[in-house]
Parts: structure tokens; C-alpha cells; sequence
């Protein structure tokens, strides 16, 4: 029997959109199971983005249970709470958990192991030392002040202050992993096995009876860090003792700390830029508003996770990069941008097409927040446009204008959130968010392109300037 033109064509068409998929799967491969720098960062940023998905479906998840245990009031206080102590415990390091990741590689390619000793010795100190200052600071601050803080945050930002030095030890554990070129030590334990244990924690309090609420969880948030940070650091320890031989030990602790406050400060800007519109709702609003903006930007973050993906996969590659090889630096941050933004853009349409649904998983009033996301997507999108900038700014030593662009961009943030949250509420943060974040993404690309001569920007021709 003879088939029709119209089956025959039915019948070809897998074979021929597998033809046509073989040059780029061929690429994919050949770039994965390369042995060269590239082929490296490209499994790195592999392994991070895979290590990010399922992080965030962990997060998104376990967000969801969490304002369905302790309803949407508590819900908005502990993210708040949260939120803060990631951000100040991230700080707490100074800049050491992105400095190392320049070091260590400089170190080991240039056989400076004396002076990789004590950088690897020196920062796990300084930064534990540093972040119980921190925290005990803002235990007492808390404390003095208590009669100008809403009594329903003054609890539980006590309580958060106990795991600043684990959450602060856990970012710099990160940076040495990432600085070693290993990915699974560096992404595992924050991205995810932290947030389960948190869950698990959580579960457990609730089944012996406490109470489901803010304090609540933020116990279940610190046993869990605790828990984490630990095993984190018997870990990797072992890892670096097993592969550095026992020598002597080189301290030049005002070189490392000089160049990591720059990098502090870029961190500093960058961490509060991402968070400010969390922290300021929390400054105006209610905690009901707090947990409706914060599962929006918890949804939103599905989108954002190809951007550090990319940018923890590359920081390595461009620190080594910049040692005399700028056709390579600027071969390879031009093809990091295409990585960071065709991912974002498919996930960007993903989440606004199912937003409703998903923060309907939250309760019925958190799908208040999905108009929000048609803008804040244009941000994300902006910023993953451009590439991980900061990182081939802080890794070429232009991390002190890196960080003037960030302190504008944060100020612009800032200001029109005073000036739009009172005003338009919820939409006042979407509005100065999306707008510091555009601002953000042109400013570090002219940057980059001034600086270093290399164009970071998806749909504009590479070019040196004249």
C-alpha cells in the first residue's frame, strides 16, 4: 500500500530534526568533554546550573509548606528575618569569599603553595572571628532597640543572630570550593542540603508540638546551618589537606585583605541591590505584603538561577584568563553571555506562562503578586543579557569601579523605593527594582566594554573600541 506525501513527511520528520539538532548536541558535547579551560567552566557552570534547578524546585517547595504551616503573617516575618541574616552573613566575609576564588588558582598555577596555605588558614579564621563579632553586635543592637522594633521581629531577629558566623563560614567554603574548580562541594550543601534540613527540621518541631510560627523556624533554619556549615567544613578540609602538601606557611594578610574590600564592597552592593526591595517592603509594609513580594521573588528566582550558574562557573576560568591572554578573555566572555541569556529568556517565558498556579500553591492571597512578575522579569532578563560582568570585573582587578557601578545602582534602588513604596506599594518595590536592575545591566556592560575592551551584550557585534 502506498503512503501518502503527507504520512512519508510524518515519518521523516524526527530524522530530520535530528539531523538538524547533531551540529548543536555535537558542540554541547564537545565543549562538555573538553579538557581545556573552557571545557572546564563549562562543566562547571553545567553542574552549578543542574545543582541550581533542583535547588530551586527545593526552595520553591519548601517555601510553599512553609507558609502553609505557619500562615502568610508569621510566613512574611520569617523571610524577612531570613533574608537579612543571609545578607549580613554573606558581608561578614569581607570579600574573602570571592577573593579566594582569584587566589587560589593564581597560587596553584604560579606554585605559590606557602602563600595558598595561608590564605586557606587565614580566611576560615579571620571570617569565623568577624561574623561572631557581627552577630554579637546585632544581638545587643537588637536588644537596645527594642522599643523602636515591632515586638513580633524582635525575637526571632535574636535568635537569627546565632547562625551569622555558620551562614558567613558556609559563603567562604563556597569560594574556596569554587577557587579549587569543585563544583558539587561548593553548590551541595548550601543549595541543597541546607534547605531540606531546614524542611525537615521544621517538620519534625511541628510534629513534637511547638508552635507554628517565625521562631519556630528560624530554630529549624539554624540546627540546620549549624548542621550544614560543619559537615561543609570537615569536608572540604580534608579535600585540601589531601591534595596540599605539608609546608611552610606564608601570611600576607594586608595584600589579601586590600583586595578584598573592594571585592567586599562590590558583594556588599550586590547582595543589598538583590535584596533591597525585600528589605525596604519589610521597612513599610506589613509582614502579610513581605511574604506576598517574597514568593513572587522566590518564583522569579527559577529565571535568575541560569545567571549564577554561569557566573560560578566562569569566575575561575576568567581570573586565570587574565593573565596575559586577553583573545581568550574576550573570546570566552562573549560566549558566557549567550550562556547566561537564551537559558533565561525560555525559563523567563516558563514562569510568567505558569506564575499564577505557582503562587496560588502559596494561598489564595499570594496570587496578588503575579502581575508583578511581568515586570520584574524584564530585570532578570536585562542582567542576564549582559553576562556575569561583575565577576570579569572583580576577576581582572577593576573590582573598584565594579563597585562604584553597584553603589549607584543601589542607590538608585533605594531612592525609588522611598519614593514609590508608600505610594504604590507592592508595585513601587516591582517598579524601582526593575529599573535599578536595567540601570544595573547597561552600566556594568559600558563598564566592561571601557575597561577591557569587550563588548557584553547579547545582540551587539563584538568589537574593540577605537
Amino acid at each position: 500500500m502506498r503512503l501518502s506525501a503527507a504520512t512519508t513527511a510524518e515519518r521523516l520528520l524526527p530524522q530530520r530534526l535530528a539531523l538538524r539538532a547533531r551540529p548543536l548536541l555535537g558542540r554541547v558535547d564537545a565543549l562538555l568533554s573538553a579538557a581545556d579551560d573552557r571545557g572546564e567552566a563549562g562543566r562547571m557552570s553545567v553542574i552549578a546550573f543542574a545543582t541550581r534547578v533542583v535547588s530551586a524546585v527545593i526552595a520553591f517547595a519548601s517555601q510553599v509548606l512553609m507558609a502553609r504551616w505557619i500562615g502568610s503573617f508569621q510566613y512574611g516575618i520569617l523571610v524577612l528575618v531570613w533574608t537579612t541574616m543571609i545578607i549580613v552573613g554573606g558581608l561578614s566575609c569581607l570579600g574573602f569569599h570571592a577573593s579566594v576564588i582569584r587566589f587560589i588558582p593564581e597560587y596553584r598555577q604560579l606554585g605559590r603553595l606557602a602563600e595558598l596555605r595561608g590564605v586557606l588558614v587565614s580566611s576560615r579564621l579571620f571570617v569565623l572571628v568577624v561574623s561572631s563579632v557581627i552577630a554579637l553586635a546585632g544581638a545587643l543592637g537588637v536588644w537596645a532597640f527594642s522599643g523602636r522594633i515591632e515586638s513580633y521581629y524582635a525575637v526571632p531577629f535574636v535568635l537569627g543572630m546565632t547562625c551569622l558566623p555558620m551562614v558567613a563560614l558556609s559563603d567562604l567554603l563556597q569560594g574556596i570550593a569554587r577557587g579549587h574548580s569543585w563544583p558539587l562541594s561548593a553548590m551541595l550543601p548550601t543549595y541543597i542540603v541546607r534547605p531540606v534540613l531546614i524542611l525537615a527540621f521544621m517538620a519534625l518541631m511541628l510534629a513534637a508540638g511547638l508552635a507554628p510560627d517565625a521562631r519556630t523556624g528560624i530554630l529549624a533554619a539554624i540546627a540546620a546551618t549549624y548542621a550544614t556549615s560543619i559537615v561543609q567544613l570537615l569536608g572540604i578540609t580534608q579535600r585540601i589537606d589531601a591534595g596540599l602538601p605539608a609546608g611552610p606557611m606564608t601570611m600576607r594578610f594586608g595584600h589579601w585583605l586590600a583586595v578584598s574590600l573592594p571585592i567586599f564592597l562590590v558583594e556588599s552592593f550586590f547582595f543589598l541591590l538583590t535584596n533591597a526591595d525585600v528589605l525596604m517592603v519589610g521597612y513599610y509594609l506589613r509582614p502579610d505584603d513581605v511574604a506576598v513580594y517574597f514568593a513572587t521573588v522566590k518564583t522569579l528566582a527559577l529565571v535568575h538561577f541560569v545567571y549564577f550558574a554561569v557566573k560560578a562557573g566562569a569566575a575561575t576560568r576568567y581570573a586565570q584568563f587574565t593573565h596575559g591572554e586577553p583573545e581568550k578573555l574576550a573570546a570566552f566572555a562573549r560566549e558566557t553571555v549567550s550562556w547566561t541569556f537564551w537559558p533565561s529568556l525560555v525559563m523567563a517565558a516558563a514562569v510568567l506562562a505558569l506564575g499564577e498556579p505557582m503562587l496560588v500553591l502559596f494561598g489564595p492571597e499570594f496570587s496578588a503578586g503575579y502581575p508583578l512578575l511581568f515586570l520584574l522579569v524584564v530585570g532578570v532578563v536585562a542582567r542576564a543579557a549582559v553576562g556575569p560582568c561583575e565577576s570579569l570585573l572583580t576577576m581582572s582587578g577593576n573590582q573598584n569601579v565594579c563597585a562604584a557601578v553597584y553603589a549607584l545602582t543601589l542607590a538608585l534602588n533605594i531612592g525609588l523605593n522611598v519614593m514609590l513604596i508608600p505610594h504604590f506599594h507592592l508595585w513601587g518595590a516591582a517598579i524601582s527594582t526593575a529599573l535599578a536592575m536595567v540601570f544595573e545591566a547597561a552600566a556594568l556592560s559600558f563598564t566592561v566594554w571601557r575597561r577591557l575592551g569587550i563588548v557584553m551584550a547579547i545582540f551587539i557585534p563584538a568589537r574593540r573600541p577605537i
